[in-house]
């Protein structure tokens, strides 16, 4: 009798046994564990993995995947304030149709693709992004906003030739993280105070420290905590005296009510994408971006693809393609300023359908209408005994409540709010701690007045 095979895993050909040993023996090796030798054995996990068994039907694989996603509680379920840098915006359903298109969901970087219009869909993202910031040159999008915040610094250390960067201290503390983790080793990341009351920069901590060996500064607008900077002519003003490189991140989706930062002296613009025409995806649909005027210090120091659009050879046709290749990773390679893969194009693709639809009346009223949403949900949450807005400046869609006056803390309030099918506001109390207990909420146009009045009904009764 025939011994039976083991399973064979459906998606790992190379999980067949025969593959396995043509493998090996190609190699040179008898064992697999020959392959990690360089591993120490300190390192090295020698128990069983708490994993299922392969799992041979397609049938049965997505049985066993919905039980555990069926497990989660959606924003299609419940109603979610958080925000912070992913935040349930409506998706128009042609956002879907066209991302879901083989030539741009499957392609990865062929040039076959390329034929296909993915260069052309770039060019325009680039394009739509630029006149809604109002510069000149945009790059494709990149991993994230934190990606896009570090390339950003350090193209401005470039630019001026310099190594300390001054950032505003009221940045997502995430954010940061990634900063100082991309940029320390060749730069100097100094942080600059924030007033307690207005949560704006302090003028004074940043007159002290700006220096000659100042490359520039970079802060947020809005502001992680939700209001709105607006200092922005004098922060741009301290830093060119010094010939420093003002860098300034935004959210794209506020800009049809709010200036664009390149009006108050922004040199280097970057935010992320995730807001315009993408799903949340439990934070995973992100895509950084990177903006400037057209000159040449800061074209050739961007780290990724610029796609163009030029005569062809043949009369009457035009055609897209890279800007200044040479200066990526795949012209120099490793002395490339960064290395560059696919990144988030496909959310580039959702990013430009999006603009297209909406225009910019339609990208306009979009911002009325968060404002409208947000303004109201304020306006009903500081009349609640005991909580009060932290800052009273202008904001966007997010704001600071502080509930320090309730008594209560703000994870016992997520939490109760949760059992009545609300996601309540991020809890900041941790990551700014000198504000006491105080929450971030993110209000947009999916909001309706009946879910803001929900969320009031249910905070009263928690605080009661």
């Amino acid at each position: 009798m025939t011994q039976k095979n083991s399973i064979v895993h459906p998606y790992i050909p190379n999980s067949a046994a025969v593959n396995k040993e043509k493998i090996m023996r190609e190699l040179g090796i008898k064992d697999i564990d020959e392959l990690y030798e360089d591993i120490p054995e300190r390192l090295r996990f020698r128990g069983e993995m708490n994993i299922p068994p392969a799992m041979a039907s397609e049938q049965e694989l997505r049985k066993h995947i919905m039980g555990i996603m069926d497990k989660n509680s959606t924003c299609e379920e419940y109603v979610s304030f958080l925000g912070a840098g992913c935040a349930n915006h409506y998706v128009p359903a042609i956002c879907d149709e066209i991302t879901g298109r083989a030539e741009f969901l499957t392609a990865y970087a062929g040039e076959p693709y390329e034929d296909h219009g993915r260069f052309q869909v770039l060019f325009e993202f680039e394009s739509l992004m630029a006149e809604l910031l109002d510069v000149e040159v945009v790059s494709v999008p990149t991993f994230d906003w934190g990606q896009a915040a570090s390339n950003s610094i350090r193209m401005a250390g470039r630019v001026a030739k310099k190594d300390e960067m001054i950032v505003a201290g009221n940045i997502s503390p995430d954010r940061l993280k990634v900063i100082k983790n991309y940029c320390e080793p060749v730069m100097k990341i100094s942080p600059v105070k924030h007033d307690v009351e207005t949560g704006m920069i302090d003028l004074k901590d940043l007159k002290e420290k700006i220096s000659p060996d100042t490359a520039g500064i970079y802060y947020e607008n809005p502001v992680y905590l939700g209001f709105l900077e607006q200092q922005g002519d004098t922060i741009a003003d301290l830093i060119h005296r010094e010939n420093g490189v003002v860098v300034v991140g935004t959210d794209p989706i506020s800009l049809g009510v709010i200036a664009p930062p390149s009006h108050y002296g922004a040199d280097i613009i970057c935010g992320d994408i995730q807001g315009l025409g993408n799903h949340m995806y439990f934070g995973g649909s992100l895509g950084g971006f990177i903006g400037t005027r057209d000159e040449e210090k800061y074209v050739m120091e961007y780290p990724w693809r610029l796609f163009g659009i030029a005569r062809t050879e043949v009369e009457g046709e035009w055609g897209f393609g890279d800007v200044a290749y040479d200066r990526t990773s795949f012209g120099v390679r490793e002395k490339g300023k960064e290395f560059v893969g696919t990144a988030a194009a496909l959310y580039g693709v959702s990013a430009t359908v999006y603009l297209s639809l909406l225009g910019p009346h339609g990208i306009r009223e979009l911002g009325q209408c968060i404002l409208q949403n947000s303004l109201y949900a304020q306006k009903r949450i500081a009349g609640i005994p005991g909580v009060s807005l932290r800052f009273k400046g202008a904001n966007f869609k997010e704001f600071t409540v502080d509930f320090s006056g309730t008594g209560k803390s703000v994870e016992s309030i997520n939490k109760a709010l949760l059992e009545n099918g609300i996601f309540g506001g991020k809890d900041i109390s941790a990551e700014f701690d000198e504000l006491g207990d105080c929450a971030l909420f993110c209000v947009t146009e999916v909001h309706s007045k009946a879910d803001i009045d929900t969320l009031i009904l249910n905070l009263n009764k928690i605080l009661k």
